[in-house]
């Protein structure tokens, strides 16, 4: 067998165990679609056999690519690592990419994104990147785009005129929500928005307002959280101090549900007696609540996956596809409301 003098299989070695040229094996290993199936199949089962792993470095060097996805994450690292929507997209990312020949670099860009982060992926360092939660003060994104191909979870702000985008429609997600809780008949409906910095929570409360217009209500207090649990019981307190009898609320994120549920019941009201309460993402924050939350679920892993496919449609060469793709949003009923 031919091996290094640490005995790590080399390429030569695949080769003479499958009974095909080093070439051969060289085009499998960088995914050339110029292979048989039976030839492919021969050489992945002398890899896997031999326990083979491509180096990396002279595959870079000799293709000019890196194999390398970053996942740019302009968060603050308290939220990147709590929030459940983060959880199930960044796992639907890596689950997927992990069907191809990509490792994923992840860049949790809270200090000062526009410096390191941009340097370092403008150097070269990543053949493509996937964006998620990002914030409309995330200038750096148009120089992103203009440095290697990008894929955002969720429309960036008008100046980013660049990339691809995966997104939810969220004005619509919003008017689902408000128009439930209309037609089970709650007439003094807040709603507990999410951070006015990201676009998301924007479109949300948008939907939201749009809906009670159009029932002919008077929307209740709108106040802003920060997508967190303690941040959904502060602005639950405010709503409460505001309009002590609402009888229903969307609350932007099924995280900050969970922290604004014990203020209202701690108030004395009863869940959805009182108050109905409907949140939004359908993570699994929305089964750990006393109540049952119903809420507007999107699909935060298959929009993950969905990024990874465009990601690697677009290294592949088609450029051509459409900038935008929307999935949709759907109620999820359970006893909240």
């Amino acid at each position: 067998m031919t091996a290094t003098k640490q005995g790590a299989p080399t390429l030569e070695a695949v080769a003479e165990r499958a009974g095909v040229s080093r070439a051969t094996v060289s085009r499998v290993v960088n995914g050339s679609p110029k292979v048989s199936p039976e030839v492919l199949e021969s050489v992945r089962a002398a890899i896997a056999e031999l326990g083979y792993v491509p180096n990396r470095a002279a595959r870079t060097l000799a293709s000019k690519t890196t194999h390398a996805i970053a996942l740019v994450v302009p968060e603050d690292i308290a939220r990147f690592f709590g929030d459940p929507f983060l959880a199930a997209t960044i796992s639907g990312i890596h689950d997927r990419l992990e069907e191809s020949d990509y490792v994923l670099n992840l860049m949790v860009a809270s200090d000062k994104p526009d410096g390191k982060t941009l340097r370092y992926l403008q150097g070269g360092n990543a053949d493509g990147a996937v964006v998620v939660s990002h914030h409309t003060s995330d200038s750096f994104l148009a120089a992103l785009t203009e440095a290697l191909p990008v894929v955002f979870g969720g429309l960036p702000v008008e100046t980013v005129t660049g990339g691809y985008v995966v997104d939810v429609d969220n004005v619509e997600g919003g008017r689902t929500a408000a128009r439930h809780l209309v037609e089970i008949g709650r007439k003094r409906v807040a709603h507990l928005a999410g951070p006015q910095h990201m676009r998301a929570a924007n479109e949300r409360a948008q939907g939201f307002v749009e809906a009670l217009v159009e029932a002919g209500l008077e929307p209740g207090p709108v106040v802003s959280g920060d997508f967190t649990m303690r941040g959904g019981a502060e602005a639950m307190r405010a709503i409460l101090a505001a309009d002590p009898d609402i009888d229903g609320i969307f609350v932007s994120s099924d995280l900050m549900a969970t922290g604004a549920m014990p203020i209202i019941l701690s108030a004395g009201k009863s869940i959805p007696g009182d108050v109905a309460v409907v949140g939004f993402d359908d993570s699994p924050a929305a089964l750990t609540t006393d109540v049952p939350l119903t809420t507007v679920r999107q699909p935060s892993e298959y929009m993950g996956a969905t990024m990874v496919d465009i990601i690697l449609d677009v290294l592949a060469g088609h450029r051509d596809r459409e900038r935008v793709t929307m999935l949709p949003t759907e109620l999820v009923r359970r006893a909240s409301a």
